[in-house]
């Protein structure tokens, strides 16, 4: 078997070395040039905007809610579709092929049918296999889909995509990683979620818990001005320049363990069970549409609390993510740098949540200082059971002993458990709503959050890691505004004590202690991990680069 297994994988490393010699981008592309809405005011979200502003006799010119629970997060969005009147601009690293999504583009198509411009702007990462099916979505009416930073060669898998670009292993690092859903440039939402059900609470398997923040007013002008540098950018490719609805279609999946039916009539055994299988299918992708149907389609915006302050946009620039940048930390300020430069700045405490978690040199040298002026630092991060990234674990493995030692306070989230970060003043990790979690699932941090001094807040796409800072395109949003600063605070302190082992440091030696009331032991070694994942970290720990973590 293993050398079965390993023939297989030298003949995808040949095939991808072969490959590699073949794919090219199309140098001749057509890419009109297109805008965000001029006049949003003129739409239903933008007089609500001015309606909520008048109604708080603000000054401010920017309204915020945060979003921590799953369902409203699907909701929220589900909501800006139908409001739609005009545009809707959608960016994103990820957006997965399941039965969570596709009620949303069926949304979008209902939006498109009523005459809504709607642009896709996705990340070329992840549109291989399965998730290829949602490139089809550009030959739809009023539907524009472009990729950004594409991979040349074939989508099948993604192995084989990356093996067919070994050549040029600078460009597969380089993604964008923004996330900015905006409706008629009114109202936005960014945060830390991509689209799909492990970001809605409908995954059977790993959830993740998440925070976003809805945005209306300028700061969604802002965002927009963001997503239209990236949209015009020469890296944005039109899909049709790349493939045909035809090629797409082809590539599409058949179910697993279907084989190819025989539909010879004069064989009715084989046509009989070709269609016992369709039938199967079909009751098997009902079932699964009717879970994905158990969120509700949309929350009435009003409702929600919306805080008015002072905000700021930071953005990367798409030049960051080009082929040939020479992008360092001297050469271009990034979104992360602005985000240091912030927590700089702080004079009592600092909650930083961030899954993937590697300090760096630099940010090192940050806390040292902060540190030395009694600022309280505290850490929600991935434990090593939860990290759907593990080997990320890897480079925070490697600072958390001098973390502990300058006293740093370091939360590591339980997988065994599962729920989202509650708006409404509970959290399912702490036992209360499944906050629209499938049941049994497992929970994965992919919030983030940094809170400075109970006065600033900072939402946005990036994690505290080099790759953010010094590879990945990203977006966030900074409010100063005490009463939001507080409401983060409260949704995140609840998992702090109730869904994450504090990391300490007991005679020199690294303690994990177990959530309040959890009945768990203690553990002087990483908890709830399986022994590959803890060989894992000391095979690869010892050697694998910050910057690549």
């Amino acid at each position: 078997m293993f050398a079965a297994s390993a023939s297989r994988w030298l003949a995808l490393l040949f095939m991808g070395l072969w490959i590699t010699g073949c794919a090219s981008l199309p140098s001749e592309v057509d890419r009109p040039v297109s805008t965000a809405l001029a006049k949003p005011s003129e739409t239903r979200l933008g007089a609500l905007v001015a309606e909520r502003a008048a109604k708080a006799g603000t000054r401010n010119d920017s309204g915020f809610a945060l979003v921590g629970d799953a369902e409203l997060a699907f909701t929220s969005r589900m909501t800006l579709i139908k409001a739609a009147q005009k545009t809707l601009d959608i960016q994103y690293y990820a957006i997965f092929a399941d039965d969570t999504t596709e009620r949303m583009f069926e949304a979008l198509r209902e939006a498109a049918g009523r005459g809504v411009r709607i642009r896709i702007l996705l990340d070329d990462f992840n549109t291989s296999g399965k998730n290829a099916q949602v490139l089809k979505l550009a030959f739809e009416k009023n539907f524009e889909l472009r990729l950004f930073n594409p991979l040349p060669g074939g989508r099948g898998s993604l192995a084989l995509r990356i093996l067919s670009n070994l050549k040029d292993a600078a460009r597969i690092q380089r993604r964008m990683h923004n996330k900015i859903f905006v409706a008629d440039n009114a109202v936005a939402i960014t945060g830390g979620r991509n689209l799909g059900e492990t970001y809605f609470g409908q995954s059977k398997g790993t959830n993740f818990v998440d925070i976003d923040v809805l945005a209306a007013g300028r700061i969604a002008r802002d965002l927009s001005a963001s997503f239209d540098q990236y949209w015009n950018n020469p890296l944005a490719y039109p899909v049709q320049s790349l493939m045909t609805a035809e090629e797409i279609e082809a590539m599409k999946q058949p179910p697993p363990g279907a084989k190819p039916a025989n539909l010879n009539q004069e064989d009715p055994a084989a046509l009989a069970t070709a269609t016992q299988a369709a039938i199967a299918e079909s009751n098997a992708s009902a079932a699964s549409v009717a879970s994905a149907a158990a969120l509700p389609d949309s929350t009435d915006l009003r409702l929600l609390t919306w805080t008015w302050a002072p905000s700021v946009m930071l953005a990367d620039k798409p030049s960051k993510i080009a082929a040939d940048a020479d992008t360092t930390e001297e050469s271009q300020d990034t979104t992360v740098d602005g985000l240091l430069q912030l927590m700089s700045q702080a004079q009592s405490n600092l909650l930083i949540v961030s899954p993937y978690f590697v300090p760096g040199e630099r940010m090192m040298k940050e806390f040292t200082e902060l540190r030395q002026r009694g600022v309280r630092v505290r850490v929600l991060t991935n434990s090593l059971a939860s990290n759907d990234a593990p080997a990320a674990h890897v480079g925070y493995a490697r600072y958390r002993k001098a973390l502990l030692d300058m006293g740093i306070e370091l939360y590591e989230m339980r997988a065994e458990q599962q729920g989202s970060f509650s708006s409404f003043g509970s959290s399912a990790l702490s036992g209360g709503s499944t906050g629209g979690s499938t049941s049994g699932s497992r929970a994965s941090l992919h919030s983030k959050v940094v809170v400075i001094d109970d006065r600033l807040l900072v939402v946005g796409s990036m994690n505290l890691d080099l790759r953010s800072q010094l590879q990945n395109s990203e977006i966030a949003i900074v409010i100063r505004n005490r009463a939001i600063s507080a409401e983060a605070t409260r949704l995140i302190e609840p998992t702090l004590s109730t869904g994450a082992y504090h990391v300490e440091l007991d005679s020199g030696q690294m303690v994990w202690r177990a959530p309040q009331g959890s009945q768990l032991k203690d553990s002087l070694v990483e908890p709830d991990a399986s022994w590959g994942l803890k060989l894992m970290l000391k095979v690869i720990g010892p050697f694998a680069p910050d910057e690549m973590l």
